[in-house]
């Protein structure tokens, strides 16, 4: 399916990337704070391999579920625990992540995998795997200026941006709202998300709405151009994920 196909484009991409690096590339400070090159990468394999873990309903690791702490921390304390070299990191990553892509492929469209904030189908996890992976790789290639074009694989992470929406609004104590999206895709085309009739719309290119989504670019700082009534609030609030 496009969607499994995509998520493993755009991992290929970014294990073409990696097995160029050489090791002071791989220690260099990645653009997730606090996280070297490595350290990304390991967290990737990490989630790669909670994703084989739920493939039969199974809950993910204990440190996932009931643990104290935010999502982001825990996430900081196993990749503390578990640094390593980055031939195993790179090697590990490798394993998983396609471990991970087959347990997608190969599950019942139907059936929930257990994930971080809500159950998640194949389709839908495979979504944000190409979400996360596509944020890790801005954290890698932008502090070591390794070239990483936007391509039409946003177009999923664009889509879950604006389908995530509620659930934003919802964290930020707010209903939910309707909002239009009208992206410029990387090939010239548009890309359209929502009710045209929304009050409220965002507009601009894809790359950009994805990296505001990604936090990985402030609201104020993207151009993006939020009309209505809650358009500024919903780029305020924009994600690609749960946590």
């Amino acid at each position: 399916m496009e969607i499994f196909d995509d998520l493993e484009a755009e991992q290929d991409r970014l294990e073409a990337i990696l097995g160029d690096l050489d090791d002071v590339a791989w220690a260099a400070p990645s653009a997730a704070a606090g996280w070297s090159v490595a350290d990304v990468v390991l967290h990737l394999a990490q989630t790669e391999e909670g994703v084989v873990a739920g493939a039969d309903g199974s809950q993910l690791r204990d440190r996932w579920v009931g643990a104290a702490g935010t999502l982001d921390e825990l996430m900081d304390q196993w990749v503390q625990a578990e640094r390593a070299g980055p031939a195993v990191v790179f090697e590990r990553w490798r394993t998983a992540r396609r471990a991970a892509l087959s347990a997608l492929r190969q599950a019942d469209p139907q059936h929930p995998f257990p994930w971080a904030a809500a159950p998640l189908k194949p389709r839908a996890l495979a979504t944000t795997r190409l979400a996360e992976h596509w944020a890790h790789g801005l954290d890698v290639t932008g502090p070591l200026g390794v070239p990483f074009p936007d391509t039409d694989r946003l177009r999923h992470v664009a889509w879950l941006a604006h389908r995530s929406l509620p659930y934003a609004f919802a964290l930020a104590g707010e209903p939910p709202r309707g909002v239009f999206c009208e992206l410029a895709a990387p090939d010239g085309t548009t890309w359209r998300y929502g009710p045209p009739d929304a009050e409220s719309t965002i507009t601009g290119p894809a790359g950009t709405f994805c990296r505001v989504g990604a936090r990985r670019l402030a609201p104020e700082e993207s151009g993006l151009l939020a009309a209505g009534p809650h358009g500024p609030a919903a780029l305020r609030v924009l994600r690609n994920y749960a946590a």
